[in-house]
């Protein structure tokens, strides 16, 4: 099972970004997915997530209304796009795959991560 995102960069407030997860291996087309981010001494911290059918989503309060996670199962990709971005997104983000079709939003729900991509907003 491998996970590779990518999308992130360097932004001013108030921008956009879109990034991707490309999933591959086991049966990840059928199991939830997540984003979660992590900021320099801090914990890993849940975004969003979406299930195995792709029919239902959840978002972390503070992005509600500004990202949105969707996914493309033919393609084998999972999106996050995030509108209207805030300093305080910053972070190093990852996603994330479980074999359950239905969303958790801890980091041991899911089994398998990718390498994670770089989001920096400035002012």
């Amino acid at each position: 099972v491998q996970l590779q995102a990518s999308g992130g960069g360097l932004v001013r407030t108030g921008d956009s970004l879109r990034l991707s997860c490309v999933f591959s291996g086991g049966t990840l087309s059928d199991g939830a997915m997540a984003w979660f981010r992590q900021a320099p001494g801090q914990d890993r911290e849940y975004v969003a997530a979406i299930n195995g059918p792709g029919v239902y989503t959840d978002y972390r309060d503070s992005v509600k209304g500004r990202f949105t996670i969707s996914r493309d199962n033919a393609k084998n990709t999972v999106y996050l796009q995030m509108n209207s971005l805030k300093i305080e997104d910053t972070a190093v983000y990852l996603c994330a795959a479980r074999n359950e079709r239905w969303t958790v939003n801890i980091p041991e729900g899911y089994p398998y991560w990718g390498q994670g991509t770089q989001v920096t907003v400035s002012s």
